[in-house]
C-alpha cells in the first residue's frame, strides 16, 4: 500500500489545503491507479484540530460527491491506536493521545480492537490518571500500557511517571498511518456524505452568541 504525508517542518504552517489533492494523485499514480479505479473513500473525522480536520472532510466529502462513492468516517484516535496496537499486541493497553491544545490532549484507551471509553480531552493530570488505571486493570498482562501520539509525547513525563511506555520521539508509532485508516475504512460502514461531520470532543475555541 503507498502513503503520501505532508509532515511540515518544525515551526512552519502546514500546507494541508494545497497538499493534500495533489498528495492524493501523487500516491493513486505510484499504486498504478487513478480516481477512476477507487470504490470507496475514508475520512478521519478526529479528534484534532479544527482547520486540518475541516479541510480533511471537505475534500473527502467532495470527491464522494464528484465521482459518487461511499463514504467511511473512521476516528483519528482508532485510526492511531491502531498502529500501535499491531506491534503492542491484542492483550496490551495502548493510549492514542492528540495533542489538542490548550494544554490537553485528545485521549483514547484501546486493547486490541476494542475500545477501552470514548475519546476525551484531558490535562496532564487526567491522563496520568488514566494510565494508572490502565496499568492496574488485572486484563493488563503484557506489560505496561503504551502511549503514542503527539500528545503522548508532549506529556511524557507525566505519561512515564504513571506508568505508560512512551516510544522515542521519533518513533513512527506516533504518527497516524494511512494503513490504517484505509484498513479501518474498509470494515467501517459507510454513512450520507452530508452526515460526516467532524468530532471535536471538546467544545469550540469561540461560539456565536444569539443578539
Amino acid at each position: 500500500m503507498v502513503v503520501r504525508r505532508h509532515d511540515p517542518d518544525a515551526g512552519a504552517r502546514p500546507a494541508h489545503a494545497t497538499a493534500l489533492l495533489p498528495l492524493v494523485d501523487e500516491a493513486l499514480a505510484a499504486a498504478g491507479f487513478d480516481l477512476a479505479d477507487v470504490e470507496r473513500l475514508g475520512v478521519g473525522i478526529g479528534p484534532g484540530l479544527f482547520t486540518g480536520l475541516r479541510i480533511g472532510l471537505a475534500t473527502a466529502r467532495g470527491l464522494a460527491q464528484a465521482l459518487d462513492l461511499p463514504l467511511a468516517p473512521v476516528s483519528s484516535l482508532e485510526a492511531l491506536a491502531a498502529g500501535a496496537s499491531a506491534e503492542a499486541g491484542p492483550d496490551r493497553a495502548v493510549l492514542a493521545v492528540i495533542d489538542a491544545g490548550r494544554g490537553e490532549g485528545f485521549a483514547l484507551a484501546v486493547r486490541g480492537e476494542r475500545r477501552l471509553g470514548e475519546p476525551a480531552a484531558l490535562g496532564p493530570e487526567a491522563l496520568a490518571q488514566a494510565v494508572a488505571a490502565l496499568a492496574a486493570d488485572p486484563e493488563q498482562p503484557a506489560g505496561t500500557p503504551l502511549a503514542v501520539g503527539g500528545g503522548a509525547i508532549r506529556f511524557q513525563a507525566q505519561l512515564r511517571a504513571a506508568g505508560a511506555a512512551v516510544p522515542a520521539d521519533e518513533s513512527p508509532l506516533h504518527r497516524l498511518d494511512g494503513r490504517q485508516l484505509c484498513r479501518l475504512a474498509a470494515a467501517a460502514e459507510t454513512a450520507d456524505r452530508d452526515a460526516v461531520l467532524p468530532h471535536y470532543a471538546r467544545a469550540p475555541d469561540a461560539t456565536q452568541h444569539p443578539r
